[in-house]
């Protein structure tokens, strides 16, 4: 099997799944059950060819990893022996502009120098269809990923030519990255990409301060309750049971469904762990979920799974 040592950021909008390596290795756009523009994740333990997106240090020996406290914003730190490291530092955007919750699909890299002169390469292969390489045309400061329905654009100040060759090349100042929809990015990259750091830890240590955490096992349980939190798609407020799919139970074992569905019965439990720490927000939303669910049933019957848009007809598929 893969690495299954894998650290989720996300806005409740759009997760990304990272491993140990601080790779992408698994995103669906545009919502948590859309198609996977990374998918490495279930490609096994064989090198995959496409599906991720990479930041390496050239010859790194030890790599670090940890969340800024109390939000699902990851720090990835790679040095080598004789001194260089970089800092990565990646998430998707989340706070309040203008009066709405601001989460677009989108994902955030901040690739920072923290010593010596690293050397890096950063591979970004972005998939459709479940494992197909996407299209793929550039500018002077974007490439765009052409998948089926939709397409990507990755803006960036990083050189655009060392991203679309693979290149190994000197980190000497911050690079940003967004990767979102195909829209030319407005203002100062890596102003924009700071501010919306800043803004996205604020509106994370908001939203825990209003939980009531015991005493004891607080970091654990903040992190647990902020784990859940990603789980719910806030534009409905369905909870889906977890944010992959086809990651089998164990090693070997066929049961490896697609749990990017809200099961009703299972999101109840979710609702009442985040209730019982004051997470109001998670019920309000998960409420109005189901109302809009037994509107549509017309007093029928209602199923025990749905989509997170509330989707009813759900058709059962093997991708291979």
């Amino acid at each position: 099997m893969a690495d299954m040592n894998l650290w989720p950021i996300g806005n409740c909008q759009v997760s990304a799944l990272i491993d140990s390596r601080g790779t992408f290795v698994w995103g669906c756009v545009p919502r948590v059950d859309g198609d996977p523009a990374f998918c490495s994740l279930l490609g096994g333990v064989e090198a995959p060819e496409t599906g991720f997106w990479s930041i390496e240090l050239e010859n790194a020996q030890t790599i670090t990893q940890s969340y800024i406290r109390n939000t699902p914003i990851l720090v990835t730190r790679h040095e080598d022996a004789t001194g260089n490291a970089i800092e990565v530092t990646d998430f998707c955007p989340r706070f309040v502009r203008e009066g709405r919750t601001y989460r677009p699909t989108s994902f955030v890299r901040i690739v920072r120098p923290v010593s010596g002169s690293p050397r890096i390469r950063i591979r970004v292969r972005v998939a459709t269809n479940w494992g197909e390489p996407a299209g793929r045309t550039h500018g002077s400061n974007h490439i765009r990923y052409l998948m089926a329905g939709q397409t990507l654009r990755l803006s960036t100040d990083a050189p655009v030519g060392h991203l679309t060759d693979e290149n190994w090349f000197r980190l000497e100042r911050p690079l940003n990255m967004f990767l979102g929809p195909d829209e030319s990015f407005a203002g100062v990259l890596g102003e924009a990409a700071a501010a919306m750091l800043a803004r996205t830890t604020d509106e994370w240590r908001h939203w825990v301060r209003g939980l009531a955490t015991p005493l004891e096992w607080q970091d654990v349980v903040i992190r647990a309750a902020i784990t859940l939190k990603l789980c719910q798609h806030e534009e409905t407020g369905a909870i889906v049971a977890a944010l992959t799919t086809s990651i089998p139970e164990h090693e070997g074992s066929e049961r490896n469904w697609d749990y990017r569905y809200c099961w009703i019965r299972d999101a109840y439990y979710t609702v009442q762990a985040l209730n019982r720490l004051g997470a109001l927000d998670v019920l309000e939303g998960y409420l109005e979920y189901l109302r809009n669910i037994v509107d549509a049933s017309k007093g029928g019957h209602i199923q025990p799974l749905y989509g997170v848009g509330g989707e009813s007809t759900l058709i059962e598929r093997i991708e291979t």
